[in-house]
This record gives structure tokens, sequence and C-alpha cells, in this order.
């Protein structure tokens, strides 16, 4: 391994992309601890250190920042508008057939999506500043009665909204030139670090109120779960295609064999984050509907406290697998279109071996799909379970780090990193760093 890790930095090339990689992952966390103007650093630490956002609703947010938004720093919205932003673009492409259009145009077609990603990610980023610097405003962010925004006038609001909203700009900036000039896959590798930033502290803190015993055991599943993870994201199903010969000419063209890799996990991390959002709205709707002093909460609010309160009790779990499970085959369907694919191998003259191009092709495709899909639904269900669980027998909720969406975005980058690197020392070298 540590000669596989020497060869990437002799590659001058490669070594200087991994350097500038690091160079902005350095500035990303920088900006994640300074302070936006108007706010109060020392009350800030001092809410944090109270602990009253301990299991609180804003924590799975907060990962997705690196820790930045309970800082309430410049980029204390982190990668978060952006995420939202594509998966929008991505769910427009079923509504608007414009959208549609531009994803088959190729290169140019997906320069004006990613535009239009832009330009959602900016709204989005001002909506979600102003919430945040009201919520900061009345100490509901961080569950304070300390004042973290002393002098709360106008022009400090406003210029609050515009530094934070220019912080997302500045994330996107930043993501772009790791793609561009660095290993690629900007936004992934920025999303990466803000979910592995948190994992120091989730262990340090695992030891500290549960003791080295369970701090081992916590290590061991953690590898598990990291290896079954790997395991189910590089599992794929390959359906066989061959394409017929073609005279063209005095040449024989085709008559070539292939297949389509089905993922088991075609659906990624994004029925997860679905899911989670849901269940995050009974607990906004309770915070925008709390009782005034000495009056008690009604009964929709009691009900809602206790079975959404926390993710110990068995109907939110119940309801946050099936939710995952019933998203899964939500975003497959949008993502895979069969009869598309039965087009695409009938236009280029390929058929699956056994069955006939046309109609026939696309229902076996849906059929493979189907079954593939529910092992993988049931896969991400018991991955965003994990968390939970530990709370319940633990009691280290939002201190467990391996489980749910962040080790599946750290598994899935990190596979997707390395094979980058090895591509391009294969390209060099004809050695790659995976043997």
């Amino acid at each position: 391994m540590f000669s596989a890790i020497a060869r990437v930095f002799k590659t001058p090339d490669l070594r200087r992309k991994i350097w500038f990689t690091i160079g902005i992952i350095t500035i990303y966390r920088i900006g994640a601890f300074i302070p936006a103007p108007g706010v109060d650093y020392n009350a800030v630490q001092a809410c944090l250190d109270m602990g009253g956002t301990d299991g609180g609703l804003y924590n799975f947010v907060n990962m997705f920042s690196g820790g930045a938004m309970l800082q309430v720093s410049l980029f204390a919205l982190g990668i978060m508008p952006y995420i939202t932003a594509a998966i929008i673009v991505q769910l427009l492409r079923v509504v608007i057939p414009r959208f549609e259009t531009l994803q088959r145009e190729g290169p140019q077609g997906q320069s004006k999506l990613t535009q239009y990603t832009r330009y959602i990610t900016i709204a989005l980023a001002a909506l979600q500043a102003t919430t945040l610097v009201s919520m900061a405003r009345t100490g509901a962010l961080l569950q304070c009665e300390i004042p973290i925004i002393p002098n709360d006038n106008l022009g400090t609001i406003l210029l609050m909204v515009l530094v934070m909203t220019s912080g997302v700009a500045v994330i996107m900036w930043l993501g772009e030139q790791i793609t561009e000039r660095g290993v690629g896959n900007g936004m992934s590798i920025l999303i990466f670090v803000s979910i592995a930033a948190g994992f120091p502290g989730s262990m340090a803190a695992i030891w500290t109120t549960q003791g080295w015993q369970t701090f081992t055991i916590v290590c061991l599943i953690g590898l598990t779960i990291i290896a079954a993870v790997v395991f189910v994201e590089q599992s794929q199903r390959r359906v066989p295609v061959q394409y017929a010969k073609k005279q063209v000419g005095r040449r024989t063209v085709g008559g070539t064999s292939t297949y389509i890799p089905i993922k088991v996990n075609m659906a990624g991390v994004i029925p997860v984050i679905f899911s989670s959002s849901v269940l995050m709205l009974p607990q906004v709707l309770m915070q925008f509907n709390e009782p005034a002093p000495g009056e008690e909460p009604g009964q929709i609010s009691q009900w809602i406290q206790q079975y959404f309160g926390t993710g110990a009790h068995p109907v939110y779990m119940a309801t946050f697998f099936f939710l995952t499970i019933g998203f899964t085959y939500f975003y497959v369907t949008i993502t895979f279109n069969p009869n598309e694919v039965a087009e695409n191998m009938r236009k280029y003259g390929g058929f699956i071996p056994g069955i006939r191009a046309g109609r026939p092709t696309e229902n076996y495709l849906a059929y493979v799909i189907s079954r593939i899909t529910f092992p993988g639904s049931l896969y991400l269900g018991f991955i965003a379970l994990i968390p939970l669980i530990a709370f319940v027998l633990i009691g280290a909720d939002q201190d467990f780090p391996f489980g749910g969406t962040s080790i599946l975005i750290m598994v899935g980058v990190g596979l997707t990193t390395v094979k980058q690197i090895n591509a391009q020392m294969e390209q060099r070298n004809y050695e790659g760093l995976l043997r």
C-alpha cells in the first residue's frame, strides 16, 4: 500500500493535483470556523458547550456542513443547498421535457443543466440563510438563551444573509476547481470532508461517555459495516448485450459483446436523504407551533413528540425504514428508463441473448430492475437504521459515526476517488494504484 502511495506522489502531474485538492480542502475547512459578521463567537461556543443541540433537529444538516452550521460561520450552509438543487434538477427531468432534452444533448446540454443547478442553489441558499439567521436570533438554532447576535438590526441581518449566500457560491466554486484542476469529483469530495470532519469528535465523545469497551465495540462494528457497504456498492448484475455484425463498405463492424451494469444500489444515498427530510417535517411544525409559556401542547403535538420526537421509538424506525424502501423504488424508476435503454440498443443493433429486441427487451430490463431494487432498498433501509439502533443500545445517536447517510457517502466517494486516481496512474505508468 505504501509503495502505491509513493508511486502517486512520484507522478508530477498527479502530485500537483493532489496538493491542489488538499489546499482547496484546507480553505474550505478554515471557512467553516470563521464566524459570520455580527455573530458573537464566544457566545456560540458557550451555547455549544452547554450541549443544548445534542440529538436535536439540525444535527443532520450540520453533518453536511462539517459542523459549520452550528458554528454560524461563513460556510454555515455548507454543501446542502447544492445537493438539494442537484436533486431538484434531476427530478425535473421527469416533469419538464426541456430538461430531458438537455440531458440527451451531451456535454452542451449538461453544461446548461449545471447552470440551472447553480441558479437554484443560490436561490435556496438565500432562503436557507434567511431561515438560519432568523433561528439564530431567536435562540432556536442552538436552543440557548445566550444571544449570539448582539446587534440584530436590519443591516446586520441582511449582511449575514448576503455573506452566507455568498459562502455557498464560494463552496460551489471550490468544488468546481477540484473537478477541473484537482483529482476530480469536487463536490463529492467536499461532502466527504464535511462528514469526515465530525468523526474524531464523535469517536472521542463515545470514548468519554461510554468508555473504552464501547469504543472498541464501535470500531469493530464500524469496520464490519464499511466492509459490507463496500461489497454491496461494488455488486452489480451484468446483463449481457450482443451487437450484430454489419457490412460497411468492405469492412465488417460490430459483432462485439458487452453488458449493461445494473448496480444493487442504483439509488445511492438519495432515498435516505429524502426519508430523513420527510421525517424532519413534523419536528419543524412543532417548533413553529410551540405553546405559550404555561400552556400545555395540543394532542397532535403530544402525538408527534411521542412517536417522532426521537429516533428511538419503534414507530419512527419503521416509518424511516419503509420510507427509504419507497423512495428507493421511486428514484430508480425516474433515473433508469428501460424503454430508452431498449430503444438505444435496437437503434445500434444490440440485443440481449434469448430476448427479442423492442418491447420484450424493455419488459426484461424492467423485470431485472425490480428484482435488483428490492434487496438494494432493504440494504439502504437497514443502513439508515444503524444510528437509531446505536442510540437504543449504547445511547450514541448523533455520536455514532458508522451508519446511515454518512457511511454511504464516505464509502461511495472514497471508491470513486480511488478509481479516478487509479485511472490517471494507468495512463502514465501502465500500473495503477490498485493491483
